[in-house]
């Protein structure tokens, strides 16, 4: 999953960055309550981890803004703040969860699978067609055929078959599966639907992902 950190000190941000990296996430990283907002209106997290005392626009008035706007995404907020009356004003201020500082890095990812498995939990496996995608395993099914999947080929599907008929541009499918620090060249998108592709197709005599001459791609279930 995509994941957005709002956090403006850098020894914790880096803590939670490298964490969830190695836990097999794309993570984003903001150091003030205003950058934040910026991106998490953008729309493409899954979830967002957002640090109570920020510079610019605090926590919670991070979290009223995103509601106000009508943003359902998931937020885990941390705070030194451990109070009950603080998890109140979190938690109606529109939070999912509010975690005390400190905590292990374990809760975290604990905290953020049930956030997910809150928000959708039937939304983890999708079916479009013939094709079957699980992915928290990052495995597709094609007619019985189980296809292991890497982790960006897996967050590639998904992209597509969550827009399955419509378009998916490149600039679309590079912030499903890269962070805004990487710098792509210019055919890293078509490479990895070529493997994808070879992989889902193997053995069938159509392609499932159609290519789009000068927008894109896009998931085409018979």
């Amino acid at each position: 999953m995509r994941i957005l950190v709002v956090e403006d000190d850098e020894q914790t941000a880096t803590y939670l960055l490298r964490g969830l990296s190695e836990s097999g996430h794309v993570v984003d990283v903001a150091a003030d309550g205003t950058s934040g907002l910026g991106l998490a209106l953008e729309g493409i997290h899954d979830v967002l981890i957002v640090d109570r005392r920020l510079p610019v626009l605090d926590g919670i008035a991070l979290v009223k803004a995103l509601r106000a706007r009508q943003s359902r995404v998931p937020v885990l907020m941390l705070s030194a703040q451990s109070s009950t009356q603080d998890k109140v004003e979190g938690l109606q201020a529109g939070c999912d969860d509010y975690l005390a500082k400190p905590y292990a890095f374990a809760e975290v990812l604990a905290r953020l699978d049930a956030l997910l498995r809150g928000r959708e939990q039937a939304g983890r496996t999708l079916h479009v067609g013939e094709l079957q995608l699980d992915c928290a395993t990052r495995t597709a099914v094609r007619q019985g055929r189980s296809i292991a999947l890497q982790h960006r080929e897996a967050l590639l599907l998904e992209k597509l078959m969550r827009h399955s008929g419509q378009v998916v541009t490149r600039d679309m499918l590079l912030d499903s599966a890269w962070d805004y620090d990487f710098d792509p060249n210019d055919n890293v998108i078509d490479k990895h639907i070529h493997r994808l592709r070879r992989k889902l197709d193997e053995g069938f005599e159509y392609s499932l992902i159609k290519t789009i001459p000068g927008a894109g791609y896009s998931f085409q279930a018979p």
